[in-house]
């Protein structure tokens, strides 16, 4: 741990914890048929321009990482710089990215799981590219992807992420820079063969909240796929990389993750009138604010949308559409979507009406 910190004997009491996948989805309830839809085991067409025009890619390494001296289950890193220098699909089945791209490029180990999140400027929603490294030579690495999706722009609309403006100044202290954050990422790893990266956001000052040596945030909605919190009862070692929109500054964590039910943290958290139906702990064991080389070659404020920007409604109706899942519920999600302008109308309500 850094030396601005206290040490806190905060921590949940067994009896709030959730600990099993049956609570956990007794809290949240089951994935909706459109979030298990949207999932597709390639990179189509769409999904090959979002990445080549996307400057930033956050990066969850699994089992088989090295943070620092310290075998990590889990670590996390940034990709950035030049459109379509990032990375590129090589075929359907596989995503090539530059190792001189990425900010700690020796956390990759060919073999173990990866999962990418990939920004564009002026677009709400990411995508999500998960897989295993499968090859590495001294310039790049190969993905063998598993699953392609969209994620939902909820994170990225509560942090304002694109609004910010260029600033030169950020906190060099963990307890400065927490409570100047907006938007952080999370990555997990289920102890086998999954890795996640799950990204949150929320307006300076109730993002994340620092208590010692104990890190905490809300759960706040969004597709009930749940892959981070799935993962964190399977193994509960995480890493997590906050940044200040608008600078070029990160604050790199590492700890071990609970979830939380008590009623009284969970009001700390309400926004709106409305509380969250969990809070995550972490119980930090080491973290760092460093300059990120990826954030300030990826130029991303003031943000330039590129002219051909994509559309993540468009790419959902594809991949929900292209998605080899035949049941009648799937078939009758695609007979709604079918309407011109049905997905973005149920996003922009969506938006507008469940954020928190």
């Amino acid at each position: 741990m850094t030396q601005d910190q206290e040490r806190s004997s905060t921590e949940p009491p067994p009896s709030t914890r959730i600990t099993d996948v049956a609570a956990l989805e007794a809290y949240l309830g089951e994935p909706s048929v459109g979030a298990r839809l949207k999932v597709i085991d390639h990179v189509d067409e769409g999904a090959a321009h979002w990445i080549a025009v996307s400057p930033l890619a956050f990066l969850a390494f699994g089992a088989g990482s090295a943070h620092g001296a310290s075998a990590e289950p889990v670590a996390i890193s940034l990709a950035g710089g030049t459109p379509g220098e990032v990375a590129a699909r090589v075929d359907p089945g596989r995503v090539r990215m530059a190792l001189n791209a990425i900010d700690d490029p020796g956390l990759a180990t060919v073999g173990a799981p990866i999962s990418t999140l990939f920004l564009v400027p002026g677009v709400g929603e990411t995508l999500r590219v998960n897989g295993r490294v499968a090859e590495m030579d001294a310039r790049s690495l190969v993905i063998d992807v598993d699953e392609c999706y969209v994620h939902c722009a909820k994170a990225l609309i509560r942090s304002s992420f694109w609004q910010a403006a260029p600033r030169v100044d950020a906190p060099d202290t963990l307890a400065g820079f927490v409570p100047e954050s907006a938007f952080f990422a999370l990555a997990s790893f289920d102890g086998g063969t999954g890795a996640d990266i799950s990204p949150k956001g929320d307006p300076a000052g109730s993002m994340i909240r620092l208590a010692g040596d104990r890190l905490t945030y809300a759960e706040r909605p969004g597709n009930r796929r749940a892959d981070g919190l799935r993962n964190i009862l399977a193994q509960p070692r995480v890493a997590a990389l906050a940044l200040i929109p608008g600078t070029d500054r990160v604050a790199v964590m590492t700890g071990e993750a609970s979830i939380v039910t008590d009623e009284a943290q969970r009001a700390e958290w309400t926004v709106a009138g409305k509380a969250p139906v969990l809070v995550t702990s972490i119980a930090l064991r080491a973290a760092a604010v460093r300059r990120s080389a990826a954030l300030a070659r990826a130029e991303l404020w003031p943000v330039r949308p590129p002219a051909d920007l994509p559309s993540g409604a468009r790419m959902l109706v594809n991949h929900i559409t292209i998605n080899r899942d035949r049941s009648e519920a799937a078939e009758q999600l695609r007979a709604a979507l079918a309407v011109p302008g049905t997905m973005e109308k149920n996003l922009a309500d969506g938006y507008r009406t469940r954020l928190y």
